[in-house]
Parts: structure tokens; sequence; C-alpha cells
């Protein structure tokens, strides 16, 4: 049989079509807050490595270079409190959507097997289970719950930081549910990519915890992965660089069916990688951009009376209006002033009363937004 598609929920983004053209009508133009894609340049350290790789006549590995490898280790060990991590159990990716979309695909998961994820979360960890053939499974606890009652959980998406909420695991937290999924015989997977984008005095000053920090795991990664992207932290969204680390067992099972698929990152590709993750002060600088941009958007809709909620870490502001009305009403009301906002219902089944912002975009519009917002 080939792939139902008709199994898989309408790409969301589509649906916005009709409010950026009302938002476009703006005498002042679309500001869109909608997306979360890098608007900034790409830094030259990084860009300098790709074009000194580019001559790269062979076929690069699956399994990443040697170089790439240590630098995550390197990166994990330096930033994310994770030390002594298996270079060989670590897997660059084509992106980390894709590891997402089609993680549970690679683990043989199917019909009778269920994959918990976070009930506000990217819709991809959804998509995932469907496109198994599996039942996906939203929880607003990490899975503890479904952990101890079910009995055909076998897959734990977390998101920490949250997109779209910002919401954070605490090291307790990421422990009790990596002890619950262990006893289950679940695998945890954590998507951490906006691990360095903090904001929460909290996490500012101890960082964002990671699920392989052996406060979580004991000191032993099995059942555990965790999967980071360079596209936020490093502007490298074109680049499609990401990789995914941990329990050494299952990074074998991947690379070994990633072969057979040709699921290959390009070596130039791995060489910039190598770099940027070696390189802490592009990413504090990209940070210090984000800060200012998430301070003048978080004040101006405070200021229009709306309530910025969650939002911890991360690159978006999780924002409802007063009076409860739904997220749609509110892209409504944001695009008669020319801005663009996904609403909250994009990452969730049921309704919802928030709106995402993102603050990926330029310093001239997100001041055009704040304007706008505060003389609404």
């Amino acid at each position: 049989m080939g792939l139902d598609t008709g199994a898989l929920p309408d790409f969301p983004w589509d649906s916005l079509a009709p409010f950026a053209a009302q938002a476009r009508e703006h005498p002042g133009g679309l500001v869109d807050l909608s997306v979360g894609t890098p608007v900034d340049p790409t830094p030259a350290v990084v860009r300098e490595a790709l074009v000194a790789a580019a001559d790269s006549p062979g076929y690069p590995t699956t399994h990443g270079t040697p170089e790439l490898r240590e630098a995550v280790v390197e990166w994990f060990a330096r930033t994310r409190g994770v030390p002594g991590l298996d270079p060989d159990a670590v897997l660059p990716t084509v992106g980390s959507k894709e590891l997402v979309a089609t993680l549970p695909s690679w683990l043989g998961l199917g019909p009778g097997d269920a994959v918990v994820f976070p009930h506000v979360a990217y819709p991809t960890y959804d998509v995932g289970a469907v496109l198994a053939g599996a039942e996906g499974v939203p929880v607003d606890d990490g899975g503890l719950v479904a952990l101890r009652e079910r009995r055909d959980v076998r897959l734990v998406w977390l998101n920490s930081p949250g997109n779209p909420d910002g919401h954070v695991h605490s090291v307790d937290e990421l422990a009790a549910i990596v002890a619950a999924a262990r006893e289950a015989g679940a695998l945890v997977v954590s998507d951490e990519c906006y691990a360095e984008l903090p904001w929460a005095p909290r996490w500012v000053a101890d960082g964002v915890p990671s699920v392989l920090d052996p406060r979580v795991t004991g000191g032993d990664p099995s059942g555990v992965l965790a999967v980071y992207s360079l596209s936020k932290r490093s502007n490298l969204a074109g680049y499609r660089a990401a990789f995914v680390a941990g329990d050494g067992a299952v990074v074998r099972r991947l690379l070994e069916a990633r072969k057979h698929a040709g699921m290959m990152l390009p070596r130039p590709v791995q060489a910039a990688m190598t770099v940027a993750l070696g390189d802490d002060a592009h990413v504090a600088e990209q940070r210090e951009r984000y800060a200012v941009r998430r301070e003048l958007l978080a004040e101006a809709f405070e200021g229009a009376g709306y309530t910025v909620d969650g939002s911890e870490a991360g690159l978006y502001l999780w924002v409802r209006p007063a009076g409860g009305q739904d997220a749609l009403e509110t892209v409504a009301d944001l695009a008669r002033l020319g801005i663009l906002v996904a609403p909250g219902s994009f990452y969730t089944r049921g309704p919802s009363q928030h709106v995402r912002v993102a603050l990926t975009a330029h310093d001239v519009a997100v001041r055009e937004a704040a304007q706008r917002l505060l003389g609404a």
C-alpha cells in the first residue's frame, strides 16, 4: 500500500494566506511574525568554512566526519553540561524536521504503537506518528501518566525549550520522565533546538538542561536521544544542519538504515557545522539580537492589553488577548494592523486563545510592529 496522504492534516501555514493578504493592504505593508525562519546573516566564519570545503567531489559519509562528531561532543560538554559523550553516538541529520517526521518509521513503529508528544507542540511530532501508522498521543505532563497507564507507548517526544510556548523542563522533570520511560521500555527523544536561547532568569543563570545531562540519565544515555539544530542559533536554516546524539545502540540502528536510504549531509555543510559548533561568539551575538526584539515586542503586546504567557526560552512569544477570544480572531485583529502571526490552534488539536509571535524579523520590521501595536 502507498502512503495515505489523506491521513495527513492540511499544512497549517497555507491557511494563513487570506490573513497575509489582508496584512499586505496595510499602508505600511506586512510585518510577518508568523514563521520562525532566521533573517540575519549566516556568520562569516561559518560561510568561510563552507567555501573552504566546496571542493568535495566524493560522497560524504552518513555518519559524518570524525571532526564534526568530535565538535558535537565538545559542544555538549562545554555548553550543555554533558561530558563524555561517545562520538560514535552522534549522527548528523538533514535538518531536524526530517528526523522528527521520520523517526517513528525508522524505529519500525506502526499500528498498535503510541507516540507521545506535548499537547501544545510543533505539529510534526504528530505527523511523524501518522506517517508511521502509529497513534499520536498529546500529553501535558511529559508523558508520565501515559507511560504508567498504557502499555503501547514506544516513543516519547519532549521539546524543551518548547515551540510555541517556550516552556522548559527542569532536571527533576526530565529525570522523572526518563525513569518512567525506561520502566515502560520506551525511547525518550528531546528536541532541544532552542536551548541556547534562554530568557527567564533561572535558565539564563543555570542553562537549559539537556535530556542527556548526567543528572537526568544517571550517566547512562540508554533509551535517550537529544536532537539539535543549528538553524536558529547560527542562522543555518538554509544549510539543513542538525544532529541526533545519545543512546549508541539506537544511533547505530538509525545509521545503518540511513546508509541504505542515502541520507547524507553534504560534506561542505558538515565542515560549516564543525566550525559553528566551536564558535560561541556568534551565538551570543545572535541571542542579543533576539533579546532586543523580544523586549520590544513583549512590551508592545503588553502595552496593547495582551498577556505574554510562558515564553521562558526560544524564538517566540506565546500571546493571548484580554477577553479570551479565539486565536483566529486575534490573527484577524493583528492582520488589520499589518502584522501576521500564527494561531495557537496550529500547535494543538483543539481551539486556542493564544497566538505565536516569532522574533525572526528584521529590526526595522519589529520596531514597526511595536509602533502599530502601541498606536492601536
